[in-house]
């Protein structure tokens, strides 16, 4: 078993100050077989890479700040406390139009983390 405490990630400093952050916190390693965890920060001004993932499902949980998710190309504002579920085949980015911090836990199916991410190219 592990427990996240969301206040920890929120208040985790960022090792790489002025770029995102995105380490896996839950793995093989913690006894996870067939689910996955990141932590997630993106910096003001800074994006995932507009993808999608073949068979992964995944639970983003938004702890602090507000961004952009474009799904499909429409454009949906996300804020602390919203919880998404990106279904395999969805295409979809993350981008951090504000003047703070954006962070979020995401948990999925189908580990590792780069498993199969397929950068959209357009």
């Amino acid at each position: 078993m592990k427990i996240f405490k969301t206040e920890e990630y929120i208040n985790k400093e960022n090792p790489t100050p002025g770029k995102p952050y995105r380490p896996e916190i839950l793995t093989e390693a913690h006894n996870a077989k067939n689910l996955g965890g990141m932590f997630g920060l993106l910096v003001s001004g800074s994006q995932v890479p507009y993808h999608y993932h073949k068979n992964r499902e995944s639970i983003i949980i938004v702890i602090s700040g507000e961004a952009i998710e474009v799904i499909e190309g429409e454009e949906i504002p996300i804020k602390a406390g919203d919880v998404l579920h990106i279904p395999s085949g969805e295409k979809h980015t993350t981008i951090n139009r504000s003047d703070k911090d954006f962070r979020y836990l995401e948990f999925y199916t189908c580990p590792p983390l780069s498993a199969d991410f397929v950068e959209v190219k357009e």
